[in-house]
């Protein structure tokens, strides 16, 4: 047996497949000590610690601490648009009950993971990578309001410009509203949060329906 193919196979488990298993357990480490004693505890050494690996095993994954921080992050906001798309884009009724679940099962999944709750509340301005990939995550909740809304809505206006405003003001809403409520809940259960939520939705879209004469035009909302 040559050297490259023992390399490829040890005990079984392909080189590629140790490799990803390795990953996993830093992500895991790092979460859990992100979701559990907050982001300044995810170090390098603590990451490595938890995990049981050696920094050589790290450095193989990841090129530093943030870029780590980053796909713990975007793991999280992954599942988080995931659970947006399949209750919003699943459940059935008018656009008002749709939002109002979507909603509520986007902060259900908030509430119900203190690590998830922890990780989404952070303050990240120390690190210029979660900085961009939270920019990057409203815009991508904006872009798919934009591909799944007209298809919710009987009539929008003719202009994109107006409509992507209107779908980047919603999504601007939504998330100062969700952030207050992450930083102080003050009694607030997630059905009343996405109940204000969807109403604010609902009335940009009312709003932005509305012809030069003012009436609105019919929705599904």
């Amino acid at each position: 047996m040559g050297r490259a193919e023992v390399v490829r196979d040890y005990g079984g488990v392909s080189a590629d497949d140790r490799r990803a298993e390795r990953r996993r357990k830093l992500l895991d480490a790092g979460r859990r000590l992100w979701g559990e004693s907050g982001i300044a505890e995810v170090t390098v050494r603590g990451v490595c610690t938890a995990s049981g690996l050696t920094p050589r095993y790290f450095y193989e994954q990841f090129d530093n601490r943030e870029a780590l921080l980053v796909a713990i992050s975007d793991e999280v906001f992954s599942e988080l648009v995931a659970v947006l798309l399949t209750v919003g884009l699943g459940e059935q009724g008018r656009l008002e009950q749709r939002l109002r679940a979507s909603f509520k099962a986007f902060l259900d999944l908030v509430e119900g993971d203190p690590h998830v709750h922890r990780i989404v509340d952070s303050d990240v301005t120390g690190v210029p990578g979660l900085v961009e990939r939270r920019r990057r995550f409203l815009d991508t909740i904006t872009e798919l309001v934009l591909e799944h809304g007209p298809g919710l809505i009987d009539s929008l206006p003719s202009d994109p410009a107006l409509v992507r405003r209107g779908a980047v003001f919603i999504v601007g809403g939504v998330n100062q509203v969700i952030e207050s409520w992450l930083h102080d809940p003050d009694g607030a259960t997630t059905a009343e949060v996405a109940e204000s939520c969807a109403a604010m939705c609902l009335a940009v879209v009312r709003t932005d329906l509305r012809d030069e004469s003012g009436p609105a035009r019919p929705s599904r909302a």
